[in-house]
């Protein structure tokens, strides 16, 4: 595939894109290419290897573009490490979440950072589309709140990592926490926590890809995360826990009408 040629001045902000991945080969490549696609072109793309079996390395090998690196990881540890190693390598101004099956439609960087820069705000997400695993798109799309707090994210669902982007000179301390999964809600949280607020843009800029048997398109799982999330990291009594959760339960169903 041909690579757009650089559209980027040198006042324009680097992004960091981060990506983690695990036997990934299925879907990798149009991953990649949706980035290579960005009318954004300042950016970097760090993706980290959780130990694949399949050929993903080789596919990502494959691409000659030097804002592209690649990482592995020593051994099997989760996608919160691996997100964490890419945002230690990281260099950009600004941090862009993808993971290694979802898609970004091509102005999605460009809508982001003149957002984020008229704004002048350090955290935003964006609208984004559901897709079946082969690609197909559904009709559910999730529609971002124009603004969201900490205790707004904790009855909700509305970040898709895919389509968050940080500012790390407003927000400088970014960690997942190490657990196998949520971990991208918990770090949001964790910054909302802080008193930063989270900006919705309605526009729809990326594609989630429901991949069958992965860790999140299990619904039961899914609600256990949620309810260790309260308990375990944010330490909310049984109470608000379960108040939390109610609200949690039925913004879930509501965005899969």
């Amino acid at each position: 595939m041909a690579i757009k040629e650089d559209i980027s001045s040198e006042d324009e902000a680097l992004v960091s894109i981060i990506t983690p991945t695990y036997n990934s080969a299925d879907f990798i490549q149009e991953t990649i290419n949706s980035v290579l696609n960005q009318t954004y072109q300042k950016w970097e793309l760090i993706i980290v290897d959780d130990c694949s079996t399949d050929n993903t390395l080789s596919l990502i090998q494959s691409y000659n573009d030097a804002r592209i690196s690649y990482y592995k990881l020593k051994r099997n540890s989760g996608a919160a490490v691996a997100r964490n190693t890419a945002i230690q390598y990281s260099q950009g101004d600004f941090l862009a979440f993808l993971d290694s099956d979802d898609l970004w439609e091509e102005n999605k960087l460009k809508e982001q950072i003149q957002f984020m820069k008229e704004n002048d705000v350090g955290f935003t997400f964006t609208g984004y589309r559901i897709i079946k695993e082969d690609g197909n798109s559904t009709y559910n799309y999730v529609k971002p709140p124009s603004v969201i707090a900490y205790k707004d994210l904790l009855k909700n669902t509305a970040i898709g990592c895919l389509t968050v982007m940080i500012d790390k000179n407003k927000i400088p301390d970014i960690k997942m926490p190490d657990v196998r999964a949520g971990q991208d809600t918990a770090c949001w949280l964790s910054i909302l926590k802080q008193g930063h607020k989270a900006y919705g843009i309605n526009q729809e800029l990326a594609y989630y890809r429901n991949v069958d048997n992965s860790i999140s398109s299990n619904k039961f799982k899914a609600l256990k995360r949620v309810w260790k999330i309260y308990r375990d990291l944010e330490g909310l009594n049984i109470f608000k826990s379960s108040w939390y959760f109610s609200h949690y339960v039925k913004n879930a169903l509501l965005k899969r009408i």
